[in-house]
């Protein structure tokens, strides 16, 4: 039996905006493919044979002699997803589909495949590769719908991250850096945000060995981890707990780091008010450990939702300190500015910028205000008849989907196209940043 996993493409920004080459000095930055994919070969029998295609780099909806088609996609991949799922079935192949965009639409999913997975794939996985089987011998069908089950993290193998590393294979695409999950699950409830649908209001911690395991087999390839997942900065919490090991493992050399490889991690995600809320102590541990650079998530918080909308000087005034917190342990804050949440007006724009001059922000990225289908601001927004357009490609935080409280949705997006010429053209900010730090990966 042969299983293909298929990673659909998606556009980024500056497909969607073709003049933002123009503007910021980019590189051809593709990220790294699902880490689901990755997480679901891991667990895959050894008696199925896998295979990969990873549609943003060639049409993965080429024939294939595999029993069954497996797709994992977010939102601004569901259009192509769709797509590639009709045109395999077209060839009478059994399609299942999972990831954020399943779990959350499965019933626009639905008629495009043969089976959905809603949540965690690792729990059902084999549920599901078993009756594939039956169904290829005739004594059975694969289910409609898979799941939600959470996973015990305890029992789970590091992902295949050799999917995507593999200089053996001349052509396949290699990230620089890839996901390293320390945990699973938040208690917030970010208005945007799918995580404690897709895997549960409850923090899970991956065991200490998993982690390193994880973050040792891409220093072995010479890659690096990137944390992404900003809940594990929750003080007090199972996943900030697990995070502050692995600093120190990765400080005082107890993790196996390759000789001669200063840094594990590229870079950890974070928002301002869990730098407010994190002990000098746990920042020192994250520069110990080799982190130079936080991805500085905005525009869903208290802080960032408030501080640039003019009315609100106690929340840029911890803005300032959050940002100067960063930079006084010697760790770059790439900042994430989002535009277009209810506060946000015309005058916005330049508050952003404003607060990027001054408060030393040498690199920044800018995204538009997204109602991710199915999360808190998905119902809100479409109860009181605010979406545009349910064309899931659009949904990359590049384009106005939605409309605004406060602005026309022209004025939204020439808002966030100003931001990125003003920020990178105009004033010149990454002209400070060393010459290796100054192209932008989006």
């Amino acid at each position: 039996m042969k299983v293909l996993f298929v990673y659909p493409r998606f556009d980024r920004h500056a497909e969607s905006h073709p003049e933002l080459r123009r503007w910021v000095p980019m590189n051809e930055y593709l990220g790294s493919p699902s880490l689901g994919i990755a997480s679901l070969a891991a667990v895959t029998p050894a008696h199925w044979e896998i295979e990969m295609r990873d549609d943003r780099l060639a049409p993965a909806d080429a024939p294939t002699d595999a029993d069954l088609v497996a797709l994992s996609f977010f939102t601004p991949a569901a259009t192509r997803a769709l797509e590639l799922a009709d045109r395999f079935r077209a060839m009478g192949k059994r399609v299942v589909a999972g990831g954020i965009f399943p779990t959350m639409m499965p019933a626009a999913v639905a008629p495009h495949v043969d089976a959905v997975v809603i949540g965690e794939g690792e729990p059902v996985w084999h549920e599901v590769l078993a009756d594939a089987e039956r169904a290829a011998a005739g004594t059975g069908a694969l289910r409609p719908v898979y799941g939600p089950v959470f996973a015990d993290l305890a029992t789970l193998p590091p992902p295949r991250v050799d999917l995507y590393i593999d200089g053996e294979r001349p052509g396949v695409f290699e990230p620089d850096d890839y996901p390293l999950q320390v945990s699973r699950g938040c208690p917030l409830a970010c208005v945007a945000c799918a995580l404690p649908k897709t895997m549960g209001k409850k923090m899970r911690a991956f065991p200490l060995a998993h982690v390193k395991a994880q973050a040792m087999a891409l220093a072995a390839r010479g890659k690096r981890a990137c944390l992404t997942e900003d809940t594990g900065w929750l003080p007090g919490t199972a996943g900030w707990r697990r995070m502050g090991e692995l600093f120190d493992a990765l400080a005082d050399g107890s993790a196996g780091l390759p000789a001669g490889q200063r840094a594990a991690i590229s870079y950890v995600g974070i928002s301002m008010p869990m730098i407010l809320a994190s002990p000098t102590s746990f920042l020192e541990r994250a520069k110990a450990a080799g982190v130079d650079m936080f991805y500085l998530v905005g525009g869903f918080d208290p802080i960032t939702t408030r501080a640039f909308t003019g009315k609100d000087p106690d929340a840029l005034a911890k803005a300032y300190v959050a940002v100067r917190r960063a930079l006084d342990h010697g760790i770059e804050p790439y900042t994430s500015f989002l535009l277009g949440n209810e506060d946000d007006d015309a005058g916005t724009v330049d508050r952003m910028l404003d607060f990027a001059d001054r408060s030393g922000i040498r690199k920044a990225e800018f995204a538009i205000f997204t109602p991710y289908p199915g999360t808190p601001s998905w119902h809100r927004l479409v109860g009181e008849d605010r979406i545009l357009t349910r064309e899931w490609r659009l949904y990359n935080d590049a384009n106005v989907v939605f409309r605004p409280a406060r602005m026309s949705p022209d004025e939204l997006l020439a808002g966030y196209l100003r931001l990125w010429r003003e920020f990178y053209v105009d004033r010149g900010h990454l002209a400070a940043l060393p010459i290796a730090e100054r192209t932008i990966q989006f």
